[in-house]
């Protein structure tokens, strides 16, 4: 019997999420200290990925586009939730204690990042899902999240796609983040006037309403299914850190190596964020 496909047709490539993170000020940094700060990030990294129960991750030799400055890191789409919670609370407290032990004259690290979700084509992981991940790593969002988190002490900033929020946060597979600690954004990048997607700023330590004012198009996440409880603070301290109260109340350069993280979940320590009411 012959086929009644159309010639043209073509399968939609299996769907990988994304997670792509920039350092800030990397051109700036003396180029004798730019690999060893380089090697001190990739060494956070691989950790926080065990940590939060994704595995390790290993280079795809056929897709390495390292420019220095970050890096583009492709996973089964299954790890969308982990990689939102606990992945990025992990990262943040893991800059922190690289800044309470860097020494006197070494950069400081303080990071932007994606998480994005959609189909990329095999072996090189290419299509529009990567360079959308890119553009949200270098929307006026995340330069917006970084200077809040940067005038508030804090290493880590976020942009979370909407697919990514509405299947992991909305869905109710982030066992601490819930809708009310994102604030919802438009991402656009100058000098590329096709791009415009929504997102969510997240800031570890930072509320919605903290985040706000340095955003020029944002709304605030009206409350979802998992999202009834009154507002509250949180706590930021892990076992081995004295409690502080913070507030949950924000252009990426584009340096990049793509790289794959395939291994089975693995049972990870148990999430440090508690969260209590506010005073």
């Amino acid at each position: 019997m012959p086929s009644l496909l159309p010639q043209d047709a073509a399968d939609v490539p299996p769907e990988q999420v994304l997670l792509v993170v920039d350092m800030k000020g990397y051109s700036q940094i003396p180029e004798a200290q730019m690999a060893s700060t380089r090697e001190d990030l990739d060494a956070i990294l691989s950790t926080v990925f065990e940590q939060s129960g994704i595995g390790r991750a290993s280079t795809l030799e056929n897709t390495v586009k390292d420019r220095g400055d970050g890096a583009i890191f492709v996973l089964p789409a299954r790890h969308a939730a982990r990689l939102v919670d606990p992945f990025l609370d992990n990262l943040r407290r893991a800059l922190d204690r690289h800044e309470r032990n860097r020494l006197s004259g070494l950069p400081e690290l303080r990071l932007r990042a994606s998480v994005h979700v959609g189909p990329l084509e095999p072996p090189a992981h290419r299509g529009d899902a990567a360079n959308d991940a890119c553009r949200l790593v270098d929307s006026e969002p995340a330069y917006q999240a970084m200077k809040a988190a940067t005038d508030h002490g804090l290493p880590l900033a976020a942009v979370v796609s909407d697919p990514v929020f509405r299947r992991a946060v909305r869905a109710g597979r982030t066992p601490v983040l819930q809708p009310r600690h994102f604030l919802r954004a438009t991402a656009r990048v100058e000098g590329k006037p096709e791009f415009e997607e929504g997102c969510w700023i997240f800031v570890p330590g930072l509320v919605p309403a903290v985040i706000s004012p340095y955003l020029t198009d944002h709304t605030t996440a009206e409350p979802g299914p998992r999202d009834r409880t009154p507002q509250r603070t949180a706590t930021n301290a892990g076992p081995d850190e004295p409690a502080t109260t913070v507030r949950l109340r924000g252009r990426a350069s584009g340096k990049a190596r793509l790289i794959q993280v395939g291994h089975d979940y693995t049972v990870g320590p148990e999430h440090p964020w508690t969260e209590e009411p506010s005073e």
